[in-house]
């Protein structure tokens, strides 16, 4: 028996229910891990309240990241053995698998060893916020030398991580928060500029930054009503990345300052990265690189116990988080 997380219906943090279980069969293209850390995503707390891009088959399990110890291995499994510590990238379905439990089986392509320099907590908080953000920066846009970055929402763990990313690859990161409260911390995180977006005018600031040319790239989970202000800080031909809905409602499309501007406008999830095999194992090699190095590294902002799962999904709804929100098991 083991102990998991589960929820029968749609709604707040309330409706989910720590359970015992019986221990999963394993197939012969699972691993079977004992969970020391998961992290907590924001796409999970979507997911519980059935408001994720694809819908809930109830009873569900919920979790894409972990770490921990592999404790068996289905008989086609290879490159992994019994007692790796491991994580977990986020590649799969939550209607078929889940990280929220003290043991769990997993699909052999999620599973990988990552660095030994990193804790469990770390090693759980790694997958989703940097091939995330490498996914647009690295993969599509190819950010290098000599390119702005615009980066709102930048004290989330994906926001955090293309920071890291960006100045990893060379470009010029520009953080963007709601108030100055975080900029000594975003600074120190890595960005190369921070703006505060109720305290100071965003397209005036990126203009003075760039030097009037506006930013290539801007990377950004909110949308809302701000969006067409992140058009007017483009350059001309500049990319947007859509990976979020924070500010929830309806987002406008400013056409007259589109047509002028002609940007890109992208969709942006990490399944395009983590759902095949050749782009899922370039990223994991990039990132392994950078994590090695130590020029990329996690951000945790607050851990918590396996058992207080319920406040962990308030405080995660609560928005003041600087980096990743991580269960210990």
């Amino acid at each position: 028996m083991t102990r998991i997380y589960q929820f029968a219906k749609a709604g707040g943090p309330e409706v989910l229910e720590l359970v015992e279980v019986e221990e999963n069969q394993l197939g012969s293209n699972e691993v079977r891990i004992k969970v020391k850390a998961i992290g907590i995503n924001r796409a999970e707390a979507m997911w519980r309240a059935d408001m994720y891009i694809e819908p809930v088959k109830f009873p569900a399990g919920l979790g894409y990241e972990a770490s921990g110890v592999i404790d068996a291995l289905g008989a086609n499994v290879t490159g992994l053995a019994v007692g790796d510590d491991v994580s977990v990238i986020p590649s799969f379905s939550m209607n078929q698998y889940f990280t929220y439990g003290e043991v769990v089986n997993l699909p052999d392509f999620a599973v990988v060893k990552h660095p030994e320099t990193l804790s469990y907590e770390e090693a759980a908080s790694v997958w989703m916020m940097f091939i995330t953000a490498y996914g647009a920066l690295i993969e599509d846009a190819k950010v290098g030398a000599g390119d702005f970055v615009l980066i709102p929402a930048a004290s989330s763990s994906v926001g955090l991580a293309a920071i890291q990313i960006a100045r990893y690859a060379g470009a010029t990161p520009i953080a963007l928060t709601r108030t100055s409260a975080k900029t000594e911390q975003l600074l120190a995180a890595g960005a190369a500029h921070v703006i505060a977006t109720s305290e100071e005018d965003l397209v005036e600031e990126v203009m003075r930054i760039t030097e009037g040319k506006g930013a290539r790239v801007a990377f950004d989970p909110v949308g809302g009503p701000g969006f067409p202000k992140l058009i007017d800080a483009l350059a001309f031909q500049g990319i947007v990345y859509i990976y979020g809905a924070l500010a929830e409602g309806e987002t406008p499309m400013p056409v007259l300052a589109m047509i002028a501007k002609m940007p890109t406008i992208k969709a942006h999830n990490i399944w395009l990265t983590s759902g095949d095999d050749t782009r899922r194992k370039a990223a994991v090699r990039y990132i392994t690189a950078g994590l090695a190095d130590g020029a990329l590294k996690p951000v945790i902002d607050r851990t918590f116990a396996f058992d207080d799962m319920v406040e962990v999904h308030r405080y995660l709804e609560n928005n003041g988080q600087f980096g990743k929100v991580v269960v210990t098991v």
